[in-house]
């Protein structure tokens, strides 16, 4: 569980730090030939390139989370039988529920 958690929060961190980090590179000229551009050049090209970023980002913790082998994660046994007992109950409140109805069109 702790693995999950620190990849989500790299992954969040990466989602924040990589489209400020181009914003800030193309404002204050740090990329090479971002000087010649007009304003309005470097204003599309940052925009463009942070918001690929962000989806590199999201597909790379796509991948990581595919990879991630799924026979290690085991629900717990307490949650499983509460869930059982919750919809069990469910189920029969609505059926309960369901005959009263039909007895009131009945009427």
């Amino acid at each position: 569980m702790a693995g999950v958690i620190q990849k989500f929060f790299i992954a969040s961190m990466l989602m924040w730090i990589s489209p400020i980090a181009i914003l800030y590179g193309f404002n204050h000229n740090l990329f090479p030939g971002s000087i010649q551009l007009s304003p309005y050049s470097a204003t599309l090209w940052s925009g463009l390139l942070a918001v690929i970023s962000v989806n590199m980002v999201i597909a790379f913790y796509i991948c990581m989370a595919m990879k991630e082998p799924s026979d290690k994660h085991e629900p717990d046994p307490a949650f499983l039988a509460e869930a059982k007992a919750s919809v069990s109950q469910s189920t029969t409140s609505d059926e309960i529920d369901g005959s009263s109805q039909s007895h009131e069109k009945e009427e």
